[in-house]
């Protein structure tokens, strides 16, 4: 499945800073970095339960904000993009 991962981290104190860090490290694990503050994910349903947990362990229920999509499939005839283009289809095999 693909999801759409966002969120936003009360940054106002070193704390707020260092979870807004770690929330973008747990994220980096699991898919590609679309903008600041947002991630696609392409995902089984055991790494989205592992996603989720990893998350709610990071934020401040009482201050920040997370939110997962799950997007409607195929994700081209879904999803509109301007501007600069993914650094690489998670969909496709990565050869290095």
């Amino acid at each position: 499945m693909e999801i759409l991962v966002t969120y936003d981290v009360n940054t106002e104190t070193a704390e707020g800073r260092r979870r807004l860090r770690r929330v973008a490290k747990v994220c980096e694990r699991f898919g590609q970095r679309v903008q600041f503050s947002v991630f696609e994910c392409v995902i089984d349903a055991a790494n989205l339960a592992l996603l989720i947990n990893r998350l709610s362990k990071e934020i401040a229920l009482d201050e920040d904000s997370l939110r997962i999509y799950r997007l409607q499939e195929p994700r081209e005839r879904h999803v509109q993009t301007l501007g600069r283009p993914l650094v690489y289809d998670q969909r496709e095999p990565l050869v290095f």
